[in-house]
């Protein structure tokens, strides 16, 4: 069986279809400045990347031109459109009405929008994609995939803001979380490559990218996570500022002059390791910065590092132990001196860090943990296609 899997932005449109019998991607790309002029970019397995400039007004357009794509004489990955047999789709938020993926029906896609608020970028935009999908492939079924789904999981406790309650009675403001796909995906392959039963286990995944969050896994259930009501709250990320004292939002407006969209835009725009450093949101930057002496460069990552140590020491106490610690996107995968920093503060669990196989590691499944080590950590390549792809394989086969 193969499945198309498409993650809508706002401009933009990700698309894998992968074999789910072998779970090979038999081609993938993305649409680019749908609604400005469009791009497509499409990659048959085992050939080069096809570019191709073409006017995408809405998204309707653009996923016409990934269906034309997939079924091209010269380099389609199908021979016809009959070979898609299903399509999953990323939704961003589900608030409370989904606490996992489900087929798309009208009723779903009423349940989806009544969330608009809570995701104003984003869940839109997945809607529009699914309707254009549900237009130029209709009969196909298709199944909806929450960033949010996972995290639901979460006891009140976990969830409640120190808010009046009637906040979250009448406006649903509590903490959500997101990246859940990932979260769920990693936690699952975490206790794959330990060998341990998920059912009985306690597992850290520190999902480590532009947007940074943190879950704790317990038997295979989030029971807390750092992102809140948007994912804005928590780590220091790339652009945004994760935590912080809620009296600074009205004391830097009345500073710079600023509304409270101007707030808003600097804490998710302007702050985080960019904010921090004034050089750059990518570590790739951060650590050349750092070895020429930058200042605001180190601190950027020094504080990127103990944020993510201290979420660590909490969800060890929030499930009293840990058995692993897994990292995980961009920089979790890729960036051994975030890896090893952060360990550097989890002594007292009994880690011990394997610092040379540490080095130079990049986006490779590996235990970073000696054999002797009490808690065992791990780098796992986040893959969200594949989980939604499995995701929708299993609801559609039922």
């Amino acid at each position: 069986m193969n499945v198309l899997v498409i993650n809508c932005g706002s401009s933009s449109l990700k698309y894998q279809l992968i074999n789910s019998d072998t779970e090979d991607v038999l081609a993938k790309g993305l649409c680019e400045r749908i609604g400005i002029d469009g791009r497509l970019v499409y990659q048959k397995a085992g050939c080069d990347k096809e570019i191709t400039e073409a006017a995408m007004p809405t998204h309707k357009e653009a996923i016409q031109m990934v269906l034309d794509a997939l079924v091209n004489d010269k380099t389609g990955a199908i021979k016809s459109l009959s070979e898609v047999n299903a399509v999953g789709h990323r939704i961003v938020h589900g608030g409370e009405k989904f606490a996992s993926s489900v087929v798309i029906t009208d009723e779903v896609l009423e349940a989806v929008a009544q969330c608009n608020d809570l995701a104003p970028l984003h869940n839109p935009a997945n809607l529009i994609g699914i309707n254009a999908c549900k237009e130029l492939m209709p009969g196909v079924p298709m199944v909806a995939v929450f960033d949010t789904a996972f995290h639901q999981t979460m006891p009140e406790k976990a969830y409640l803001y120190g808010l009046p309650y009637e906040y979250y009675e009448n406006y649903k403001v509590r903490r959500y979380g997101f990246h859940g796909t990932s979260h769920s995906f990693v936690s699952k392959e975490t206790a794959r490559f330990l060998g341990m039963d998920l059912e009985n286990s306690k597992i850290i995944v520190c999902h480590l990218g532009n947007g940074a969050s943190i879950s704790a896994v317990k038997d295979g259930k989030c029971v807390d996570t750092s992102m809140g009501l948007t994912p804005l709250e928590g780590l220091v990320m790339g652009t945004r500022s994760g935590d912080i004292d809620p009296a600074i939002m009205e004391y830097i407006a009345k500073k710079e002059n600023l509304d409270i969209a101007g707030v808003m835009n600097v804490l998710n725009k302007k702050s985080g390791l960019e904010g921090i450093s004034g050089l750059s949101s990518d570590f790739r930057d951060l650590t050349a910065g750092a070895k020429e002496g930058n200042k605001r460069a180190i601190a950027a990552i020094e504080v990127f590092c103990y944020r993510v140590a201290k979420y660590v020491g909490s969800y060890v106490a929030a499930m009293n132990g840990v058995d692993a610690i897994a990292f995980t996107a961009g920089i979790g995968e890729n960036v051994g001196l975030v890896r090893e920093k952060i360990c550097s503060y989890l002594g007292y669990l009994g880690i011990e860090f394997n610092t040379e196989l540490n080095k130079g590691l990049r986006g490779k499944e590996t235990e970073l943990s000696m054999p002797g080590s009490k808690v065992k950590v791990f780098v796992i390549p986040t893959n969200e296609e594949l989980a939604i792809a499995r995701e929708t394989l299993e609801l559609v086969r039922k």
